[in-house]
């Protein structure tokens, strides 16, 4: 399965091989899907099995359809769309690895 397949842009999937990744982990073959239909996720599993991915990247695909920003849902200048909670510190630094595959989009 490819990360094309799970409905992400060809932008983001050129973004993510990019930072070296080729293949969606079992847990992001099934929490990408469900994000990007906009349904509510919440997934319990190991360290390493690609859980930040899962939000993550279908949270960039809707901030960035097709690579560019989605300016219809843009109701004010600087107005926050996501908010990602982390209960420590080290795990939100470990969560900036995902920053790297919006660099190759315009980031407003």
């Amino acid at each position: 399965m490819s990360f094309a397949s799970l409905g992400l842009s060809e932008a983001l999937v050129r973004a993510i091989e990019a930072a070296g990744y080729t293949e969606p982990t079992p847990v992001q073959q099934r929490a990408i899907p469900a994000v990007l239909q906009g349904r509510d996720l919440m997934v319990a599993a190991q360290t390493g099995t690609g859980k930040t991915g899962g939000f993550a990247l279908p949270i960039l695909e809707r901030l960035f359809p097709n690579g560019h920003p989605d300016k219809s849902q843009r109701h004010g200048p600087r107005q926050p769309r996501v908010l990602v909670l982390t209960p420590t510190r080290e795990l939100a630094n470990s969560r900036r690895k995902y920053t790297k595959a919006s660099r190759s989009m315009p980031v407003t």
